[in-house]
């Protein structure tokens, strides 16, 4: 089943070209950007959301260190007693790259290794098509040494660089393992051939010694939001660094019955009301993270999913833009009016260069069968009138030129169900656009029986620096609302999809109201999280079956608010990742 075909069933699917929002960013000054929000949009989602990015975007390219990792840097001559230094390392701290050169070396072709490598390490190479062994465990991993073989140590003149050791210890202990290369001794002859001769080795037992006593205590990286809701499931997460084991307590005292994961998900908050802590440890001692309280509340305005946004470069054929969104939520019933817009010529005002002169917006209804239904489309706003009173009611920056060729569709009866709002040009122009989806029903007559806005999703090519990925969204009403946001890479390829983020991080970012943004957490490997897997099918994403891919996850009860999930090569890397944002009831 291909995957355009499994996200159009279930409404959800959005197909662009660049990444979301940030890409705003990308012909703009960023000091112009946070300028031009705080002129004309200080009380706009869509400005909220844009300010958010400028300065998530101005944070573009700091990567994280570490501080204090021990090096070695060895450069030795072959011989039967060659060793290598004995390294010292920590539970549960992390080692930078330990790398080994030999020198003077003729022909190194293949390594054996033998012994045990540290539980947590990772022995790899540098060679572009290289492996790794994991300890613990006896290795006893000899290899050929032929052309391409993973365990083909880099070559530079006589220069021999060995496979490289690193990752995070996780067990106490003495652990020696043999790296034993062997090198082809030859010399040309007088006809220029080449005489080769019986080989010789060089054997380098290397030890690496990890005390727990040395451990440094964890480090909580993400601490839990205190929320106020109605009921339903609410996600407390409190990352730490370092940490080997977690338990949740209640008000104190009393552990949580199996919550020992990062992540703590209560199934029914109207009867878990109460503080909440999560309690870190490892080898070097315990830490307790700062108290979050589930508090209960009467009220209709839940929150909920009201705007959101995103931007592309809108091509021809199928590289047009397509903003897909799902209408709908448990025990609600009747119609939702909502404020879509494409915008292209107006976008020029905020400095956005080479903006799609001609947009033309159609809204498609998804069906069952996998097919869609044209159901309205518009090319030009024409300086409507209830265009102009929903702009103000929503908060969307207005569209002043009644002649501009920007387009807008008010749908005051919108039915339950999934939805693209589809922007291309109308005359085959290409150029940028931007589409809006705004849950337009009238201040102070939310019930939760009305429709809201439930899932939105996008597939997009991701990219390095300013061309991440920034998907925007609010939670209005005044309750909080429990999401799984999720970055799929790796998992794309069981549907066809070619070229995917191998390693997506996630992260997510809060707006505040002076523009700037409040970093919250991250994940970079969802690492099989039980939370996470039983949260997918009750909420109709498909199943992640891989427990150790790099595809990402969050799942987290926010306030409301504006917020930006952010997609990027967790190394660097580039390709095809499909972002979703669900509410979970």
């Amino acid at each position: 089943m291909k995957i355009t075909a499994y996200l159009q069933r279930h409404g959800a699917w959005v197909n662009m070209s660049t990444a979301t929002l940030v890409a705003l960013l990308q012909r703009t000054p960023l000091l112009r950007v946070a300028a031009v929000a705080d002129e004309f949009m200080a009380s706009s989602p869509f400005g909220t959301l844009l300010k958010s990015a400028a300065v998530a975007a101005a944070s573009l390219g700091t990567i994280d260190s570490m501080a204090g990792a021990t090096v070695l840097a060895t450069n030795l001559t072959p011989s039967p007693s060659g060793n290598l230094p004995t390294l010292n390392a920590t539970v549960g701290v992390a080692i930078a790259p330990v790398g080994f050169t030999i020198t003077n070396a003729l022909n190194i072709g293949s390594w054996t290794v033998t012994g045990q490598i540290p539980p947590g390490l990772v022995l790899t190479t540098k060679e572009p098509n290289g492996g790794s062994l994991t300890g613990p465990g006896n290795l006893d991993a000899t290899t050929p040494g032929s052309s391409g073989d993973p365990w083909t140590p880099s070559t530079s003149g006589n220069t021999q660089t060995t496979p490289i050791l690193e990752g995070t210890p996780t067990a106490a202990g003495s652990y020696t393992f043999n790296l034993q290369g062997f090198a082809l001794g030859g010399e040309k002859g007088g006809n220029g051939g080449t005489f080769v001769g019986t080989g010789i080795s060089a054997i380098f037992p290397f030890t690496v010694v990890v005390a727990s006593v040395a451990s440094a205590p964890p480090s909580f990286t993400t601490q839990p939001l205190s929320v106020s809701v109605t009921g339903g499931s609410v996600a407390f997460d409190a990352f730490a660094s370092n940490a080997t084991s977690y338990q949740w307590m209640w008000n104190g005292s009393t552990p949580v019955s199996g919550a020992t994961s990062p992540i703590l998900l209560i199934s029914n908050a109207a009867a878990s009301a109460g503080t909440y802590t999560c309690v870190a440890t490892n080898g070097g001692g315990s830490v307790t993270s700062n108290p979050a309280t589930l508090s209960i509340t009467s009220t209709n305005d839940i929150g909920r999913l009201v705007n959101i946004s995103c931007r592309s470069g809108v091509g021809t054929g199928s590289n047009i833009l397509i903003a897909g969104f799902v209408s709908g939520g448990a025990g609600t019933s009747g119609t939702q009016p909502v404020l879509i817009r494409g915008t292209g010529p107006a976008l020029a005002a905020f400095g956005v260069a080479g903006t799609l002169a001609d947009p033309q917006l159609q809204l498609y209804k998804s069906n069952s069968d996998g097919s869609s239904a044209l159901l309205q489309t518009n090319a030009g706003w024409g300086g409507s009138a209830s265009i102009t009173t929903e702009d103000s009611a929503v908060g969307a920056f207005a569209l002043t030129n009644p002649s501009s060729l920007d387009s807008a569709l008010y749908v005051p009866t919108l039915a339950a169900g999934g939805y693209t709002a589809q922007i291309a040009g109308a005359s085959g122009d290409t150029g940028v656009s931007l589409a809006e989806v705004y849950d337009a029903t009238p201040a102070g007559t939310y019930t939760p029986a009305s429709p809201r806005i439930i899932n939105i999703s996008a597939r997009v090519q991701v990219g390095t620096g300013t061309n991440i990925l920034i998907a925007g969204f609010v939670i209005g009403g005044s309750t909080a609302r429990t999401v799984l946001v999720r970055a799929s890479g790796p998992a794309l390829a069981a549907f066809g999809v070619s070229g995917t983020l191998a390693d997506p991080q996630l992260k997510l970012y809060k707006s505040n109201p002076d523009g700037s943004s409040t970093f919250l957490e991250s994940n970079n490997g969802w690492g099989g999280d039980a939370s996470i897997r039983a949260t997918a099918p009750n909420v109709g994403a498909f199943a992640w079956t891989n427990s150790t891919s790099a595809d990402s996850a969050l799942l987290v009860t926010l306030p409301p608010g504006g917020y930006t999930a952010q997609v990027s090569g967790f190394g660097g890397d580039s390709g095809v990742a499909l972002v979703e944002l669900y509410e979970v009831p």
